[in-house]
């Protein structure tokens, strides 16, 4: 065990971990040989170990430099490079964005010596590259080139810091899209619902609106309607198109005999009075719509189609992501394809014209809308929260076409802890390590472009696995998984460089057992925390809430929590719960210390407002007492997960006169100058 010990280290794989009971876990033999497959590493038994090790440092030492370097602007920057000793001249150059190219000293013995190896016959020696201490904010490529030798090197200058708020105290409100529903909807919400909300909010001083992903999804083979399992991160859900804004819609005898029928009246008037979304019914008939709309451009109907070419032209990967949507609803999953088309060869044949038409049609909508959605936010000074998640589907577009940036055979997941004695297997597959450095964060930085195009505040969910993953091998018990590792410095580096680009604020989710080296990573790089209230109870009487920091995105609940109502009614009457109605008393907040859910909303919300946190979130089924979650985790079939609509339609939910005095008042203590909680007992607190 000690070899492959030693083998899974050098691959960043954890042996042992802290539980959140602090006993020490140790991953088994099995583990460890199904993590290392697929990391890349040579094994089949633990007699594999030693040799993989030998060759897994040999081959480190015969690489000139790592694929990828993370340089902080206006401070010291080195490459270290791996070298043979008698080598005594090399060119190296930096290629900078923008083109210019920079020569670098090319005497290697003039750097500085950090370790030296042999390594079959020849001698490596570790030497320290000093950088330009000038380089411009960018993706840069190092080249090193000596006789046979050549090795390159992506270098991100990136700004130490994300992009910040100027010192703004902002809040927003927050609902699931498909929630977000309207009288003139298909049934759910869809993107003119969202910029209603936006606009709403906006009068009542708030500053952005935050909501699930909106990716594109499987609503067929396989069904999976969880945000949080998208098709892909770098391309949009269909589904939230309005209609009523699609040019197509007027054109065409095929659009209007199906929105005209008396067929799809029905279905239409059955979707908008179900109490819960129903994406298969739902998506059916924007579809049959959608592709007549995507017939009549194609035949050149409208005038778009030139505009449509040329946005294609532009989106290149979106013909490939339409081929493979087009592939998959002939075939069915990728991993059951043929050997060809499962390796990432598509040819003519392998799907249908029309359906490759329809994903390219309805992919230019989304962003048109999104667009539109995003410039009207901005020019009215508000912003979109949006939600980057962790993974993708495992049989969706992003691990088909991007294979060497995943793992197979292991997912994603959580240990044990309190609330899952059995561990949580989440069913993606994680971003592998080495892979996406490999191929220079292409596919990351991709992800992350894609949000921050409409996005005015992004959250990463799962921010600690910048850090570390916790991965499960298929086939064992979540409870068996094992920490992996990642370069969080280099992940860093692009998140800053593009929230610094895109003037985008970065919200990590760091609930649940998160090492402290997360938080202080987050810290020193300005990505914000959350301060979620039910979880930052802090066990003293007096004071029995932690207190709440300039930069903390702070709210009541997450979408996989309880809303406030059911989560006062469990925990109103406890120790605890009778702490906070005394503390929220004292602070003026809530009179006479009354037990009601809404007067103990509002007294919450309150101190939220008034705090230092630099965004505030509310979620807006919680102003009316809403009692049942959106989603319940490690439950599927049993609940009605991400499809349970709000109570209210938008045009009711802007007519609400609480709704409205709620918001007037956060908005008030937001922009109130002496913030509450900085009297003495919360200078002292604060101290300690």
């Amino acid at each position: 065990m000690d070899h492959l010990h030693r083998l899974a280290r050098l691959y960043g794989v954890e042996v042992e971990y802290r539980d959140y009971e602090g006993c020490l876990r140790r991953a088994g033999a099995e583990t460890l040989l199904a993590v290392l497959r697929g990391l890349g590493a040579p094994v089949r038994g633990p007699d594999d170990a030693l040799p993989a090790l030998r060759e897994r440092t040999q081959r480190r030492w015969r690489s000139a430099c790592e694929p990828v370097a993370a340089a902080w602007q206006g401070r010291p920057a080195h490459l270290d490079l791996r070298l043979p000793a008698q080598l005594k001249a090399v060119e190296c150059r930096l290629e900078l964005e923008d083109g210019e190219i920079r020569r670098l000293a090319a005497d290697p013995s003039a750097w500085p010596l950090l370790k030296s190896r042999p390594v079959e016959g020849v001698r490596f020696e570790l030497r320290r590259l000093s950088l330009p201490p000038d380089l411009p904010l960018g993706y840069h490529r190092f080249v090193i080139e000596a006789g046979t030798l050549r090795a390159h090197a992506l270098v991100i200058v990136a700004p130490r810091l994300a992009h910040g708020l100027s010192g703004a105290r902002v809040w927003g409100t927050f609902m699931p899209l498909y929630a977000l529903h309207s009288r003139r909807g298909w049934g759910a919400g869809d993107f003119t619902d969202l910029g209603g909300l936006l606009a709403w909010t906006g009068a009542q001083g708030g500053r952005l609106v935050g909501t699930l992903p909106l990716l594109a999804a499987f609503y067929d083979r396989p069904f999976a309607p969880s945000p949080y399992q998208p098709v892909s991160r770098l391309f949009w859900n269909e589904f939230y198109l309005d209609l009523d804004r699609v040019p197509e819609m007027e054109s065409g005898t095929g659009v209007r005999r199906i929105t005209e029928s008396p067929e799809s009246a029905g279905v239409l008037a059955e979707l908008r009075a179900d109490r819960l979304v129903d994406y298969r019914r739902g998506m059916a008939l924007k579809r049959s719509v959608l592709e007549q709309c995507a017939q009549s451009c194609f035949n050149g109907e409208t005038g778009r189609l030139a505009a449509l070419r040329n946005w294609e032209a532009e989106h290149p990967a979106t013909g490939d992501y339409a081929r493979f949507r087009a592939a998959t609803e002939r075939d069915g999953p990728w991993p059951e394809w043929a050997r060809r088309q499962r390796g990432g060869l598509l040819r003519e044949g392998d799907y249908d014209e029309a359906v490759v038409r329809y994903h390219l049609y309805v992919q230019w909508l989304t962003e048109l809308q999104l667009a539109d959605l995003a410039t009207q936010a901005r020019d009215a000074g508000r912003m979109l929260y949006l939600d980057l998640p962790l993974g993708v589907h495992r049989e969706g577009y992003d691990v088909w076409r991007e294979r060497t940036a995943f793992v197979p055979g292991v997912n994603a997941g959580a240990p044990p802890d309190a609330f899952f004695t059995a561990g949580q297997d989440w069913g993606c597959p994680p971003l592998h390590p080495e892979g996406v450095r490999e191929q220079g964060y292409r596919y990351y930085i991709a992800t992350i472009r894609n949000h921050l195009r409409y996005a005015g505040v992004l959250r990463l969910d799962h921010v600690a696995a910048l850090h570390r993953l916790f991965w499960v091998p298929e086939g064992l018990p979540a409870r068996e998984g094992v920490y992996v590792h990642n370069r969080a410095e280099e992940y860093y580096a692009v998140i800053c460089l593009e929230s610094e680009r895109h003037k985008a604020v970065i919200v990590g989710e760091d609930l649940g057992t998160v090492p402290g080296y997360v938080r202080t990573g987050m810290a020193r790089h300005r990505i914000r925390r959350m301060y979620v209230l039910p979880f930052e109870f802090s066990g003293r009487p007096e004071i029995p809430l932690r207190p709440v920091r300039a930069r903390h995105l702070a709210t009541l609940n997450t979408h996989d929590m309880v809303p406030f109502a059911s989560f006062w009614l469990e925990q109103g009457n406890s120790g605890a719960g009778h702490a906070l109605r005394r503390f929220l008393a004292r602070g003026g907040r809530l009179p006479q210390a009354p037990g009601r859910p809404a007067a103990v909303l509002r007294a919450c919300l309150a101190h939220l407002a008034a705090s230092r946190a630099g965004i505030v979130l509310v979620n807006l089924e919680d102003l009316w007492l809403e009692r049942s979650p959106q989603n319940v985790p490690g439950t599927t079939d049993e609940r009605p997960n991400w499809r349970r609509k709000a109570r209210f339609a938008l045009e009711e939910i802007v007519r609400l006169p609480f709704a409205a005095r709620t918001l007037q008042e956060v908005n008030r203590l937001r922009g109130a100058r002496q913030v509450w909680g900085r009297r003495r007992s919360e200078r002292t607190r604060s101290k300690e």
